[in-house]
């Protein structure tokens, strides 16, 4: 196993406090300070880091952020186009989507633009709460994309029709799992809330448990005075994420583009990822004053947005010479650009993968 500085932490913490639920050990794997994953400084986005988003596929494009634009113009138009429209992003990265946006808007919807305030802030897990970064704000939309994913999460086994929690130990310098008592009433009677049976599932059945999931909601609900939250991730509800046949949950783990089911290895160094419950942020959202706008897919949700109508009159506008020059040099160039741009919008709509992404949008 390759030993991290950050490896050394835990293991003095776990002989201190004893095991470490993997909630804790995942919240120190990424978050902790001048050590975990997030917080490093080093690439984590795009083809140089550990994994790719949607606004990485769209690239120079942009065609991602343009679709988004379009949404949050339509908020802002069912909000009755107010003087100052405010958009806080959560967990915004590089501030690529961001950059996209405010392009489109300048170019596309003037009116909007003028009226557009859109921040970005970086976010943080603590010990208890998920916590923003950055001064008070009163947006009209929230909006995150691949945000909740990477909160930490309380992994949970049944053996012999018993639920019991993993947590971390070590043994002989070596970080290891070992089963106990769910660490929280929070823990033990979860899946029992979405009426999961998984007291017939196998032994060694697996599950996530995202509770800081749950904080977030209810920190960004009360954020949000009157407009929408719009949040992006993969996923889905608790009936078809918790299922028999999906006996190892869906934890999974990221470097260089490289993905294995080994969160003990390289922690501090590698990314740490499961899927979202959304019946768990549309139950908490409900309980904390806000409706459901809408649930559906990411390919839905951008095909309502005109993203093939616009890959059409790009081809037109962008790649004509494709068409009309096939026989030169020239041609030749933009039938391949024209190749890689369609691509990306069928990588983006690819119900196989970043198409069945899950687009939630709460509203108050």
């Amino acid at each position: 196993m390759i030993s991290t500085p950050l490896q050394q932490l835990i293991i003095e913490r776990i002989s201190r406090e004893g095991p470490l639920p993997f909630a804790e050990y995942m919240r120190m794997a990424l978050y902790e300070p001048r050590y975990g994953y997030y917080v490093t400084g080093l690439p984590k986005m795009g083809w140089e880091g550990d994994y790719y988003t949607s606004g990485d596929i769209s690239g120079a494009a942009g065609i991602f952020a343009n679709c988004m634009g379009r949404q949050l113009l339509q908020m802002w138009e069912r909000l009755e186009r107010p003087a100052q429209f405010t958009v806080l992003e959560q967990g915004a990265g590089r501030g690529d989507l961001a950059q996209g946006i405010r392009i489109w808007a300048q170019m596309q919807a003037p009116d909007f633009n003028t009226a557009l305030d859109y921040q970005i802030e970086d976010i943080r897990t603590g010990q208890d709460v998920v916590t923003v970064s950055g001064e008070e704000l009163t947006p009209s939309v929230i909006l995150s994309n691949e945000l909740i994913d990477a909160f930490p999460v309380h992994l949970v086994e049944v053996r012999n029709g018993r639920l019991y929690e993993v947590y971390v130990d070590e043994q002989e310098g070596r970080l290891c799992e070992v089963l106990d008592e769910p660490s929280s009433p929070e823990v033990a009677n979860y899946m029992d809330g979405y009426k999961i049976p998984w007291q017939s599932f196998d032994d060694r059945w697996r599950a996530e448990i995202n509770l800081d999931a749950l904080r977030w909601m209810e920190r960004t609900a009360h954020t949000l005075k009157r407009g929408f939250i719009l949040t992006i991730d993969y996923g889905d509800k608790a009936a078809r994420l918790y299922t028999r046949h999906r006996r190892r949950g869906t934890l999974a783990c990221y470097f260089r583009h490289q993905m294995s089911e080994w969160p003990l290895i390289r922690p501090g160094e590698q990314d740490i990822t499961a899927h979202v419950n959304f019946s768990a942020l549309i139950d908490a959202g409900r309980q904390h004053g806000l409706r459901l706008n809408r649930f559906t897919t990411q390919r839905l949700w951008l095909e309502s947005l005109g993203i093939y109508e616009e890959m059409e009159s790009r081809r037109k506008l962008e790649f004509s010479a494709a068409d009309t020059e096939r026989a030169t040099d020239r041609g030749q160039v933009a039938l391949l650009k024209w190749y890689d741009f369609r691509q990306r919008v069928m990588t983006l709509t690819d119900p196989a993968g970043m198409g069945n992404f899950k687009v939630l949008i709460l509203k108050r």
